[in-house]
């Protein structure tokens, strides 16, 4: 439900963005770094509507490959830890059955008297 109402408001907000554009439609002088030029005013919207959108995303997308790689070594520490527990407790558990054995068994001292 939560990935369809992204869509939905990425729709609407394209929508928007689109009627906006349309509505702009003469042509204003444009600085750029190395000259100016004349476009029409919908480029401009729709061009930086799309690269706010391609930035986000990117940033985004970053942080999704971040948080996969973390939930890999994650992931990878947990089945070491479940390992290792279980053979430590499998180590307890033995020598706990040496243990029990030790306690029932005589001791020296009384068979020696």
């Amino acid at each position: 439900m939560r990935g369809q109402t992204y869509i939905i408001s990425a729709l609407v907000f394209a929508l928007i963005v689109a009627i906006f554009a349309v509505i702009n439609g003469e042509a204003v002088t444009v600085n750029y770094l190395f000259g100016t030029g004349q476009v029409p005013l919908i480029l401009v919207i729709l061009i930086s509507a799309l690269m706010g959108g391609l930035i986000t995303g990117g940033f985004g997308l970053f942080r999704l490959v971040k948080s996969q790689r973390k939930i890999r070594v994650l992931q990878k520490e947990n089945e070491e830890l479940k390992v290792n527990a279980t053979n430590q407790l499998s180590e307890d558990t033995s020598n706990q059955h040496f243990t029990a054995y030790e306690e029932q068994s005589p001791s020296d001292e009384s068979t020696k008297s």
